[in-house]
Order: structure tokens, then sequence, then C-alpha cells
């Protein structure tokens, strides 16, 4: 009997705009693997036609994610090498991969991942706020309501904040971080390592401003990073009641569970007991 050994998958980042940021390991696997899952085929296909890549494609996006696990892992058992690839960027990050990945390796299968493009390391990388820290919320919500709560949430954090955000709701992202955030540093990184690459900084006010003298800094994918909260040290609260504290929470549009987490981090005690006496206060006004 002949024994064989299973094959590998790679995750393979994919230029966000310029192709020669692709690395020669990224191309010699996309070239030599058997197949190639990609998240739109037809669009994948411009990128291998510059490498001179002819490896056979299947689509992996994110309707059709879950149906394809037993599909390549049948193929990795056969002992082919299979990449994946999203339409840019790297695989994963808010882009489709993360259950395929997942299962596979519970089955355990060899997973490879080649490091590479990713707009949310560019972007940091230019803008000139803090990196020590950061978090990555993705995509904000799409209707106003969610946004605006997803927005609540973050507020208070410390460290850098990094959203993306597509063209058409970038204007109403900034209007929203200008009603809640409207003193806060934010950085828009757009059509990065292409032609028309441009970071803006400002806070959401001016960058609305400049936004709407020059409409064309309005197109292209976005990287939005917010600077952090200031921190709040101990002196500067002590001048002030809990009360006093949970009126201008109230008062500023903070949500009632998201103003409780707040008074806790500052002042101690547990959420569930500020979230009622916030919810006390809201009743009486």
């Amino acid at each position: 009997m002949t024994h064989h050994n299973p094959g590998t998958l790679y995750v393979v980042a994919t230029p966000i705009g310029n192709l020669d940021d692709l690395s020669p390991r990224a191309a010699r696997v996309l070239a030599e693997v058997s197949r190639i899952a990609a998240e739109d085929t037809r669009h994948s296909a411009r990128l291998l036609a510059h490498l001179g890549v002819n490896t056979p494609m299947l689509s992996l996006h994110e309707h059709n994610e879950a149906r394809r696990v037993d599909t390549l892992d049948a193929y990795l058992e056969a002992g082919e090498n299979i990449a994946l690839i999203s339409d840019a960027g790297t695989p994963l990050i808010c882009d489709p991969g993360f259950v395929l990945v997942r299962e596979l390796r519970l089955r355990g299968r060899h997973v490879v991942a080649l490091p590479g493009p990713c707009a949310l390391v560019t972007a940091l990388s230019g803008a000139g706020l803090p990196t020590d820290r950061f978090t990555f919320g993705g995509f904000l919500p799409a209707k106003p309501g969610a946004r605006r709560q997803a927005l609540e949430e973050w507020q208070a954090r410390e460290e850098t904040l990094v959203f993306y955000e597509s063209p058409h709701r970038i204007v109403h992202t900034l209007e929203a971080l200008h009603e809640q955030m409207p003193e806060r540093s934010v950085v828009l990184a757009r059509e990065l390592t292409k032609t028309f690459e441009t970071f803006l900084q400002g806070t959401p006010e001016e960058l609305l401003a400049q936004l709407a003298d020059d409409p064309n800094q309005a197109r292209g994918e976005f990287v939005v990073m917010l600077a952090g909260a200031p921190p709040v040290t101990q002196s500067e609260h002590q001048d002030i009641s809990a009360d006093q504290l949970m009126k201008v929470l109230l008062d500023e549009g903070v949500g009632v569970k998201q103003g409780a987490a707040i008074v806790a981090r500052m002042l101690g005690g547990r959420k569930q007991e500020w979230y009622a006496r916030l919810q006390a206060i809201k009743t009486e006004h």
C-alpha cells in the first residue's frame, strides 16, 4: 500500500493595491500549490495573470465557506497543497477564512500563514498614533442606532481604536464620531499603497469639512483610527460625586449600560448597582 502525507493549507496575504507588495514566497506558493481557494475568482484571476500563474481556483466566500470545508479537507487528505487568498490583504482579517482554518485545525490539518499586506497594520504604521496598544473593531454597524451603541462601548477605551469603513458610510461614521467624541483626534487612511493614498488627520468636524471641500477624499476604502480616551487618574475624579458623574454621562448621550461600565471603572463598585442608579436618574429626567 502506498502511503502519502496530507497536504498543507497556506494562508496567503495578497496586495491591497500595489502588486509589487506580493512577496517572492507568496508568489512561489501560489504557483506551486495544486489549487487556490479565492474569495472572488474573477478578481484574483487578474493577480494570477500578472504573475503568469495558471493554478486552478475555486471560490470560497462568506456564503459558501462552511460548505467548502469538506471539499478542501478531501483535497488535503489526498496530498494536495492549497492556498487561501482573499480579494486583497490578509485572509480572515475582515475577510473569509476563519471557518475554514478553524475547522481544518480541529481536524489536525497543517496550516501555514504567510505574512504580508494588511490594511490595518499599514495604516497604523503611518498614522502617528500610539501603537503600543490598539483595538481593532472591524467594520462599524451600518445602522445608525447600532453604530451609536458600538461607539458608546468603545468610547472610554484608552488605547488607539481602529475600524474599517466603506466610502458610502465614511461621512455617517464621522458624523457619529462628531456627535459622541467631538474632541477626539482621528486619522483616516484611504487608498493605501495605491496612486491616491492619503492620510487625513483632525477632529471629526475638521475631517467632515475636508471631505465636503474635496469629495474625492470620500472615495476608496478607509481605515479609521481614533486616539484613545485620555487616562483618568484618581485625583481627576475625586472632586465630583457619583451622581454628578452619572448625570454628565447621561447628558452627553452615553447609554445606561456603557455609563455603568464607565462609573464602575472610575469609582469602583459593581456595574449592576451603577446600572440601577443610572436607570433611576434617567427615569427621573
